[in-house]
């Protein structure tokens, strides 16, 4: 009946707990009588978007559900997929997006140590502090937080500009594994850790601790070492005070297998390299890269360290002012150190 075209279905598995889906395709069929497929050069747009930089999956398909972004002039719905060319132009509320090819896009994950008193937003309509505000700046590319922190809570944050990345290591199916230190004030003992481990009801569900390690205290105050595979908001804080305790200091020690750098201060940044860059990739099964922009000469380590001790005491003092003093001194800004 096809003489110019032969169909035939492409079944494409969309989870184990969501029934195949199938599609449809017609394909051409060559003079050996061999089936050929063209290659598919679309891609769904929040992918694009995300391997550009410009968000995570989940903010970007956020941006596509109210509206905001447009392709070659027209408003883009969750699902589009597109093919990007030279005149293909992308905006979001109206700004043109920078868009990387897959091959030339070179994958950064920043460690920050996060204090208390920063909030995991790029803009607080108060204008209280952020931990985008120390970052160092890029070109055509953006930071994105894997995860967060509540305002209270310092230690490990993990930023990457390839939102790919971002996405699958917040995924709670990949379960990476989180530790914390906690100093907890209340009183302790066998039966409530069991219970912290075995598991409790929280509003939002079941929740547990992964461990629990006594790290030492005195008195009603002591210290231990917790791990959980997922970022529920405010989770360690709610597991503890579901047996009756309250945590009064909480910092985020280890993210997978990456550690709070030692020796990084408060409010600083070291960018990771190679190798722990690829352990992230691998970690939640993306292909490793091959090149970092994360300079290995002592000297050169030694300088940036240098840089950021200074610019965290810049900041500082300028976060020490009030704020009309702050929004008046919008050239301090402009002196955060490019990378």
């Amino acid at each position: 009946m096809y003489n110019a075209r032969v169909f035939k279905f492409i079944i494409v598995w969309r989870g184990k707990n969501s029934a195949p889906k199938r599609y449809l395709t017609p394909v051409k069929a060559t003079a050996e009588g061999y089936m050929s497929v063209k290659p598919q050069k679309t891609e769904k747009l929040q992918k694009i978007l995300a391997r550009s930089g410009h968000g995570s999956r989940r903010e970007i398909e956020t941006f596509l559900q109210a509206g905001r972004i447009s392709v070659d002039g027209k408003i883009a719905t969750l699902g589009d997929r597109v093919e990007v060319t030279p005149a293909t132009k992308i905006r979001l509320d109206g700004r043109l997006l920078a868009i990387k090819e897959p091959e030339k896009e070179i994958c950064r994950v920043m460690a920050y140590y996060k204090p208390e008193g920063e909030l995991c937003t790029r803009h607080d309509p108060e204008g209280r502090p952020t931990v985008f505000n120390r970052l160092p700046r890029l070109t055509g590319a953006r930071w994105i937080a894997v995860g967060r922190l509540d305002v209270n809570t310092s230690g490990l944050l993990l930023f990457t500009t390839d939102g790919e990345l971002a996405n699958r290591l917040m995924h709670p199916s990949r379960e990476v594994e989180r530790e914390y230190a906690v100093r907890v004030f209340g009183e302790i003992n066998d039966a409530k850790i069991r219970q912290l481990t075995q598991g409790v009801q929280l509003e939002d569900g079941p929740a547990s601790f992964k461990t629990v390690s006594y790290r030492g205290g005195e008195g009603m105050n002591q210290w231990f070492n917790v791990t959980l595979t997922e970022g529920r908001n405010r989770e360690v804080r709610r597991l503890w005070e579901s047996v009756g305790v309250q945590v009064s200091r909480l910092i985020r020690v280890r993210y997978g297998d990456i550690d709070l750098p030692k020796g990084l201060p408060r409010g600083g940044w070291t960018e990771l390299g190679l190798e722990q860059t690829n352990y992230l990739r691998e970690l939640v099964e993306l292909p490793v890269e091959t090149e970092s922009k994360v300079a290995v000469e002592r000297d050169q380590r030694r300088i940036k360290a240098n840089q950021i001790r200074r610019a965290v005491k810049r900041h500082t003092q300028v976060a020490s002012r009030p704020a009309s003093k702050r929004q008046s001194s919008r050239p301090t800004a402009k002196r955060r150190t490019r990378i």
